[in-house]
């Protein structure tokens, strides 16, 4: 059974990375895959949230370096190292290798926990941006096959256990919100109440 579905990821694998290969995508997908190209979008939109976010904002700000903390201690540094899975472009002789092969494990994708992770946060606190969010953590997860250093079935995975995280995640910062906002309420009442007397 673990063969038939290894040699099912792997038919996945080399659709996404040889059958789909193309000049444009070649251009594309390694600068998407590569988080540093990111770093200032994830920079401006941190601000963005404190600054613009309100008080929801400024919670689900530090909430995101919490949940970005836990999901790549949980990925990279447990799971990985546990399950020990070779990554494609370190077992296989034909990949399309567009990006650096390391030699960490495979199993799951860390791109995709935390891209998900984020995906899913903050399209719970704000509905809105959704569209936009699972399209970029979609793209991210697809150039990891793409570019040769993962396997379909460790972003599959990323993408659900990154899911589960963001999902958590977002409950908790929802829950702090709403005590805040109780919180707040009751001081305006109770100044309400003053001035009334």
């Amino acid at each position: 059974m673990l063969e038939f579905l290894y040699q099912i990821d792997l038919s996945f694998f080399y659709f996404i990375n040889h059958s789909l290969s193309n000049p444009l995508f070649d251009k594309v997908f390694p600068f998407i895959t590569e988080v540093k190209n990111w770093y200032i979008a994830y920079i401006i939109l941190f601000f963005i949230l404190i600054i613009k976010g309100g008080r929801i904002g400024r919670i689900a700000a530090l909430g995101t370096i919490l949940m970005v903390t836990a999901t790549d201690q949980f990925s990279s540094f447990f799971l990985k190292n546990l399950i020990e899975r070779i990554r494609p472009c370190n077992e296989l002789l034909d990949v399309n290798i567009l990006a650096g092969c390391t030699g960490s494990f495979s199993f799951p994708s860390s791109h995709a926990v935390n891209n998900f992770a984020a995906a899913v946060f903050f399209s719970k606190i704000f509905p809105k941006l959704k569209l936009s969010l699972f399209l970029v953590a979609f793209l991210m997860a697809f150039s990891r096959p793409y570019v040769g250093v993962h396997y379909p079935s460790d972003v599959l995975g990323g993408a659900i256990i990154g899911a589960a995280f963001g999902y958590l995640f977002a409950l908790i910062v929802q829950k702090i919100d709403s005590l805040f906002r109780i919180k707040s309420k009751k001081i305006t009442d109770k100044y309400e109440r003053i001035e009334f007397r």
